[in-house]
C-alpha cells in the first residue's frame, strides 16, 4: 500500500479540505488529489464525497481512517527501532508543550539540548496541556511536556519533572489584598479569573471549592496564565497562579491551611518506541528535575 497516499488521505480527512491538506503537507493541491486518487484506485472504492467545496468521508473512508493511522504509526515505530540500533542521536523529535511551560521552564532545557545534540531537529508544538495529552495518546507526537493529568492514562507513561506550587493572587489594590487569614468561603464571594474548568489546573481549583460545598464566582476564564496575570493586575478578580509568576503587579493572598500544587512532567505513549533523541530529552529533563 502507498504510504504517501495514506498520509494524504489522513490530511484531507483531518482538514476536511484538499487545499488545507496540501498546505499542511507542503504539497500542491493537484499532488494531494493525485495521491488520494491513486489510493482509491488501489482500494477500488471512493474515500471521499466531494459536493461543491465540501469534503466528507465515505463509509469506506471512515473505516480506513483509524487503520491508516495505525499503519503509519507502525511504520514510524519500525523506523525508530532500526535507527536506535545505531545508537545515534539525531533526526526529528516532535514535542508538545503548554505555553506556560514553554515560556517559563523549557528555554534552558532546549538551549542545553540543542547544544548537546546539534543533529536533532526539534519540532515544537505549543498547545494546552489537555490537547497535548490527547496528541500523545493518539500517537501523533513523541513527547509531551505538560501539566500531568490527575489520573494516569493506560496508554501513557508519565514522568514527574517539576513541582509547581500554586498560590492565590489578586491585584495589589484589590479589597482582598487587605484581608488577613482569608478562608476560601470568603474568596468564593468575589469574582475569579481562572483557567477553564476543563483544564487540569481548573479542575484542581474547582475540586478544592467543591469539597467545602462552595461555588466559584467566575468572572471570566482563559487558558493562558500570562493573560490571567494581566487581568488580575488590572483588578478584574482573584486567581490561582504559579508562585514563579508573581511580581510587583500582583499580591499573594493570605489563605492559611491551603496548599495547591500541580505536577509538571513528560509523557509518551507506552506502545510507541522512544527514539534515541526522545530518550536523551527525557534524560536531560530528569537532570533538572525536582524529584531526583
Amino acid at each position: 500500500m502507498d504510504f504517501e497516499g495514506l498520509k494524504a488521505f489522513l490530511a484531507v480527512s483531518e482538514q476536511n479540505s484538499f487545499s488545507r491538506a496540501a498546505h499542511k503537507l507542503h504539497l500542491t493541491q493537484p499532488a494531494v488529489s493525485k495521491r488520494v486518487a491513486l489510493l482509491e484506485g488501489q482500494l477500488g472504492t471512493k474515500l471521499f464525497d466531494r459536493i461543491g467545496r465540501t469534503v466528507n468521508l465515505t463509509e469506506a473512508g471512515r473505516a480506513l481512517q483509524p487503520r491508516a493511522t495505525e499503519i503509519l504509526a507502525s511504520v514510524e515505530d519500525c523506523k525508530r527501532c532500526i535507527s536506535n540500533l545505531a545508537g545515534d542521536i539525531g533526526g526529528n523529535l516532535s514535542l508538545a508543550t503548554s505555553h506556560h511551560i514553554g515560556l517559563w521552564r523549557l528555554p534552558p532545557i532546549l538551549k542545553a539540548y540543542s547544544s548537546r545534540y546539534p543533529g536533532v531537529a526539534l519540532d515544537l508544538h505549543f498547545m494546552d496541556s489537555e490537547v497535548a495529552h490527547e496528541e500523545i495518546v493518539q500517537g501523533n507526537l513523541e513527547l509531551g511536556i505538560i501539566t500531568l493529568a490527575p489520573v494516569d492514562h493506560a496508554r501513557l507513561k508519565s514522568v514527574p519533572v517539576w513541582k509547581d506550587e500554586l498560590v492565590f493572587v489578586c491585584a495589589v489594590d484589590h479589597p482582598l489584598a487587605r484581608i488577613k487569614n482569608l478562608d476560601i468561603a470568603t474568596l468564593a464571594g468575589y469574582p475569579a479569573v481562572l483557567p477553564d474548568m476543563s483544564t487540569f489546573t481548573g479542575r484542581i481549583v474547582k475540586q478544592m471549592f467543591e469539597k467545602q460545598g462552595l461555588m466559584l464566582y467566575t468572572n471570566m476564564s482563559t487558558n493562558y496564565l500570562e493573560t490571567i496575570k494581566m487581568l488580575i493586575a488590572v483588578g478584574l478578580g482573584w486567581s490561582v497562579l504559579p508562585r514563579s509568576m508573581l511580581d510587583s503587579s500582583s499580591c499573594e493572598l493570605d489563605v492559611p491551611a491551603t496548599q495547591i500544587e500541580r505536577t509538571l512532567g513528560v509523557i509518551h505513549h507506552v506502545h510507541r518506541s522512544l527514539s534515541n533523541a526522545g530518550q536523551a530529552f527525557i534524560d536531560l529533563l530528569l537532570e533538572n528535575s525536582d524529584y531526583t
